[in-house]
């Protein structure tokens, strides 16, 4: 197998670093292979927010809910997307422009999507560790405000990366034929479901996950508790919000 595809199917998130240093060359090449990735007609619509300050951590800890990575983590790559600079280019080139709308905010959300999956795969190279922050959009008004983001950039993702302290198992995926569809979208039946998810259902991760939430099945922990109706609506109304306020909507 060549190393190229050993560093896609060994990756783990890592929630735990060592007191490392990242070397200024190894993160320069992180940045670069971010830079590299593929953008919507090379207009590389996203900006990369580099944070190794501990204040600043410390200050973005709460807005990542206090993960532990966030402060551990010798540095935090925040990904926003970002049709500021290309705007002002165009202003300043009399270049009449229609990117404040949706459909544009899906074009920078993209670009900056693949230049933080493609960081990542960069450092997973180098034998580094990285995860992704989850928890960006759910406070993006106060990250926008930490980092001073001005009208048309929005942060989208956010990746720590260090030296592991840590070596947990491969996450569990989905088979193949659960996300695959050859030449047109197979609608799932019933039995596809039960099938595609029984492996997952019958994991002995999931029995302590039932056992410690004290739920039924797999697919109410995800809807009732992780990821309740509440909070998506909540967080939703929110990005909509925010959105606004940054000229996309």
């Amino acid at each position: 197998m060549n190393p190229t595809m050993q560093t896609l199917l060994a990756h783990r998130s890592i929630r735990r670093y060592q007191d490392k240093e990242i070397g200024e060359d190894m993160l320069n090449d992180i940045l670069t292979a971010a830079t590299r990735g593929a953008t919507t007609g090379n207009m590389q619509l996203y900006s990369i927010i580099v944070n190794k300050d501990k204040n600043i951590k410390q200050q973005l800890a709460p807005l990542h809910f206090n993960q532990q990575a966030v402060t551990e983590a010798p540095v935090i790559l925040t990904f926003c997307a970002d049709f500021n600079r290309f705007i002002k280019w165009c202003q300043l080139r009399n270049a009449q422009h229609g990117f404040n709308n949706m459909q544009c905010y899906t074009w920078a959300v993209t670009d900056a999507v693949i230049a933080a999956q493609n960081a990542v795969i960069a450092a997973e190279s180098m034998g580094l560790g990285t995860c992704y922050m989850g928890t960006v959009t759910y406070n993006v008004k106060p990250l926008c405000q930490l980092y001073k983001l001005p009208k048309h950039v929005v942060p989208v993702a956010c990746i720590t990366i260090g030296y592991p302290a840590e070596t947990p198992g491969i996450t569990d995926r989905l088979p193949l034929k659960a996300v695959i569809h050859e030449e047109h979208y197979h609608n799932y039946s019933d039995n596809d479901i039960n099938d595609i998810y029984r492996e997952k259902e019958n994991s002995e991760l999931t029995k302590q996950l039932l056992e410690t939430n004290n739920m039924d099945n797999l697919a109410q922990i995800f809807a009732e508790r992780r990821y309740t109706k509440q909070d998506n609506e909540h967080f939703a109304k929110e990005l909509v919000e925010f959105l606004v306020e940054q000229d996309f909507m």
